[in-house]
């Protein structure tokens, strides 16, 4: 599922070199720490948050068949 988010955010970014994920793993659940250029973090949540909440409906398609729980946090950097 890590390869899926970079392949997401790599193919919205102008910058796909700038683009990391990285991944922590608890019991039942997933966590995806997303970082990209800061130029490239509006493309990334897009307008409302649209674009965010369509890559962690994907996710979370993806996640349902081995039932686990996914949680994906687009850090920004200072």
């Amino acid at each position: 599922m890590k390869e899926l988010v970079q392949y997401l955010a790599k193919s919205l970014v102008n910058d796909p070199a700038a683009v990391e994920v990285k991944e922590t793993e608890r019991e039942d659940t997933s966590v995806f720490e997303l970082k990209v250029a800061k130029e490239d973090l509006g493309r990334v949540i897009g307008r409302q948050g649209r674009t965010a909440k369509s890559i962690r409906t994907l996710l979370n398609a993806a996640a349902a068949k081995t039932n686990r729980k996914v949680i994906l946090e687009i850090v920004e950097e200072n």
